[in-house]
């Protein structure tokens, strides 16, 4: 339980938190992690930028739309839309969505004020973060000024979360998205991010680095009572895909890989998940001509997901921008040998040729050859099973990274407020 001990005459008292969440409520991501403070009985309040329902207790909510999000369809999971369709969007909201904040800010600052939480957490840059950013109440601008001063009356702290590829791909898209990231960066009073080179990377957008930082996977951890090995070593050439479709996942090259592996394997099995029915997909398996080797999954819930895992040998996650992918960690929990693309981020969990292999995800014949190289090298992917079984306990299981978060949430409430 999060708690705050006072000292009031002779005796320590408990005081539960009061947070208020700024996310995407639909996110799985972002409900694992407010979904363990609910459950503690802290008084958990959320902002959602796209309307949506949850199945842990709340004790506020507000739709919060920006950028467009209150035109999609409330059961519409995050990312549900073909791999053109997710393209367009993410462009047009790159150029049109910064515009809608300053209204969006004005609602999340009244609900804001009706709350009085003794922390706000943004949970991703764009928008969740330039939302919260700018109806702050200590820097109530806009997002038009370039300094901010913590106000007369007491403020809540706010941490903001760095998903991903908020930097690499997102921030500097268009002027208002770079505007926009340094004006999250300059106001957040706490940054949290999945992976070392995103908290490089906010300092180098203006986050101050003597305010507090933690680096946690984006989702809270791997809940190991889910997602663990196989009682028995997978002797199946079975390689997962758990990716989907998304602009930066290089699924063209993952395709096109398939039919080098089955010249040497031709009994190799891929399974891809949450493509069932993507027409691109569809597409692809025709026109190489591997319908037999190729299966694709609808979404599965976590626990079905974490069974598709243990039927594989390899997980593959071919994208060109990054932080911590929380479907690869999936993988490494349940014992599949990843191969990755070659990202800074992903260095941070995966020493190739000892854990994994990391590739060039625009090169099909450099992927093809990582994947043979695991599926053939069976001492490689029982070592990496057993460095990646203390990788996860160590650095990614569910209730040892939310203990770090409360701690870093107690932290950041002692350090900023008077």
């Amino acid at each position: 339980m999060i708690l705050r001990l006072i000292w009031r005459g002779n005796f320590w008292y408990i005081e539960l938190m009061r947070l208020l969440f700024v996310a995407d409520g639909r996110s799985p991501i972002a409900q694992n992690w407010i979904r363990y403070f609910a459950e503690r009985g802290d008084e958990v309040h959320l902002a959602s930028t796209f309307d949506c329902s949850v199945d842990f207790p709340l004790a506020g909510y507000e739709f919060t739309p920006v950028a467009f999000s209150g035109a999609k369809k409330s059961s519409q999971r995050p990312g549900a839309a073909s791999s053109r369709t997710l393209g367009l969007r993410t462009a047009i909201r790159h150029f049109i969505g910064p515009l809608t904040i300053p209204r969006a800010a004005k609602r999340l600052r009244g609900f804001i004020e009706r709350v009085q939480p003794d922390l706000i957490h943004a949970m991703r840059i764009p928008y969740e973060g330039m939302l919260a950013a700018d109806a702050y109440p200590a820097a109530q601008s806009g997002g038009s000024s370039t300094k901010v001063s913590r106000p007369e009356v007491e403020a809540p702290p706010l941490i903001v979360s760095v998903w991903g590829n908020d930097f690499t791909l997102h921030a500097s898209s268009t002027l208002l998205m770079k505007h926009y990231t340094a004006w999250t960066m300059k106001v957040a009073d706490a940054l949290h991010a999945d992976c070392q080179r995103d908290i490089r990377l906010g300092k180098q957008w203006g986050f101050d680095a003597s305010r507090p930082t933690l680096v946690a996977p984006g989702n809270g951890g791997i809940k190991t009572d889910v997602f663990y090995p196989p009682s028995k070593p997978v002797d199946d050439p079975i390689i997962i895909n758990p990716r989907g479709f998304r602009s930066y996942v290089r699924n063209d090259v993952f395709f096109q890989a398939i039919p080098l592996v089955l010249k040497k394997i031709p009994n190799a099995k891929f399974i891809c998940a949450s493509m069932a029915g993507e027409s691109q997909a569809l597409k692809w398996v025709g026109h190489l001509n591997i319908a037999h080797a190729v299966e694709l999954l609808p979404p599965l819930p976590h626990a079905q997901m974490a069974e598709v895992f243990r039927r594989a040998q390899i997980v593959v996650s071919p994208s060109v921008h990054d932080g911590t992918p929380n479907s690869l960690l999936e993988g490494l929990a349940c014992g599949c040998f990843p191969v990755a693309g070659d990202l800074e981020s992903i260095r941070e969990w995966i020493t190739p040729g000892e854990n994994g292999l990391l590739v060039d995800a625009a090169n099909p014949q450099n992927l093809a050859d990582a994947i043979l190289e695991g599926l053939e090298n069976k001492n490689l992917r029982q070592k990496a099973a057993g460095l990646n079984a203390e990788i996860i306990q160590q650095r990614a299981e569910y209730a040892r990274t939310m203990k770090r978060v409360e701690e870093f949430y107690q932290k950041v409430i002692q350090k900023v407020s008077p």
